[in-house]
């Protein structure tokens, strides 16, 4: 008797313990992955599959999708110059961890290859490339009248930012990383605001709310901070300027319209509100979609589907805060436009960048996008300072310009 009564007890602790993960191992699994992020753990197997441990929202493919022809193949540089040592390609490209490079030359592909989990129908997380996204479907609401002008104050428009640090600052300042707002990306200090906000993307909680916590620490329109909540921000003002959500005005005026080949996915918080400022996934050749079409002058597919001097003003520093190189007004040597980044020069270059090493990198006066896709196990870590390879990854889309 006691033996049975035994085993039915185990047998009730087992139902509750499966029961319980059951409820619970969604969370277990993207605490796990968060929790890990910028510590130096591999995430070249979470990448790919973010949409299916995190709440999302899903864009389908489009009903009429467009791929870009194939052109004759071209290699990789074997190798390239950084900081005045030569680079090996290969040695690169697994140091980095890369799961895709896409090259698109005069609007074909000239080189695609996939790597460890990445794959040509595979999505991939964005990270900030999402933010180029974000600005692109603002550029389309005030084009529709929804947004009347980016001069007009984001209160105007999310008034439950009132009090915030947000309060009356023009959506241009927004736009441009330059708010005001106090903010710390510190990837390796647990107690960042970018790994605070973590928390809400692993736990659960509000993205919006979080935003109207900041407070006002500089003097918005003087210095060009990166700060993920201006993109959060610019989510909410499109959701409460056209009335509906992230994903349905994408769907409707981006992935359609440019004819995206593979299913995507945003990933939300528990109130349904888009992770804006990196949550996006989608696969590379649908991301080189972005790209070319910004190289366009917002013209792909055989439509307009973002105006043409909203793309002339995305890509253009415009104030002496924003400017590239060394600049006591910017915490960050590269120029910056609409949620773009410009690097020093006078090529005409232009970059959309997520942490991990995510790119799509424009280079209009040669006709070239590239795609990089990576899970870059070394970003974030306090032991080296170099490991984020941003402006190694620069030279060495560079290096494939100028060998074509």
């Amino acid at each position: 008797m006691i033996k049975k009564m035994f085993g039915i007890s185990v047998a009730v602790m087992l139902l509750v313990a499966g029961s319980l993960w059951l409820v619970f191992s969604d969370k277990i699994a993207r605490v796990q992955v968060v929790s890990s992020l910028f510590t130096g753990a591999e995430q070249i197997d979470n990448f790919n599959r973010m949409h299916k441990m995190f709440p999302v929202t899903t864009m389908p493919a489009a009903e009429q999708p467009y791929s870009f022809p194939v052109a004759q193949s071209a290699p990789l540089p074997a190798e390239f110059s950084f900081r005045g040592e030569q680079v090996e390609t290969e040695e690169f490209l697994a140091r980095t961890d890369t799961g895709a490079v896409l090259v698109v030359k005069d609007g074909a592909i000239q080189f695609e290859q996939y790597w460890r989990t990445g794959g040509q129908r595979q999505t991939w997380l964005s990270m900030s490339v999402a933010k180029s996204f974000i600005s692109a479907l603002v550029g389309i609401a005030v084009d529709q009248g929804h947004i009347r002008s980016i001069a007009d104050a984001v209160t105007d428009y999310a008034p439950e930012l009132t009090g915030s640090a947000y309060d009356n600052v023009p959506i241009k300042d927004i736009l441009q990383m330059a708010s005001g707002a106090s903010w710390n990306e510190d990837y390796g200090d647990p107690e960042s605001d970018i790994n605070r906000f973590g928390q809400i993307f692993a736990l659960g909680g509000s993205m919006n709310r979080f935003a109207a916590t900041l407070i006002r620490e500089m003097e918005p329109g003087t210095f060009n901070r990166y700060n993920s909540t201006d993109t959060q921000v610019l989510g909410l003002l499109l959701t409460r300027a056209t009335g509906q959500t992230v994903t349905e005005y994408m769907i409707e005026n981006l992935w359609q319209p440019m004819g995206a080949e593979t299913t995507g996915y945003w990933l939300t918080d528990l109130e349904n509100m888009e992770m804006a400022f990196g949550g996006l996934n989608i696969s590379a050749r649908d991301y080189a979609k972005l790209g070319e079409l910004y190289r366009l002058g917002g013209l792909f597919n055989g439509h307009q589907i973002v105006p043409a001097d909203w793309v002339a003003a995305s890509i253009v520093p415009d104030a002496p805060h924003l400017m590239p190189g060394d600049n006591p007004a910017s915490d960050w040597p590269l120029g910056y436009g609409y949620q773009w980044w410009i690097p020093d020069g006078s090529v005409g270059e232009f970059m959309a960048i997520g942490v991990y090493n995510q790119f799509i990198y424009v280079a209009p006066e040669s006709n070239t996008v590239i795609v990089k896709l990576s899970a870059n196990s070394a970003y974030g870590t306090p032991e080296d300072e170099g490991a984020s390879s941003e402006f190694e990854s620069v030279e060495f889309f560079r290096a494939i310009v100028n060998q074509q």
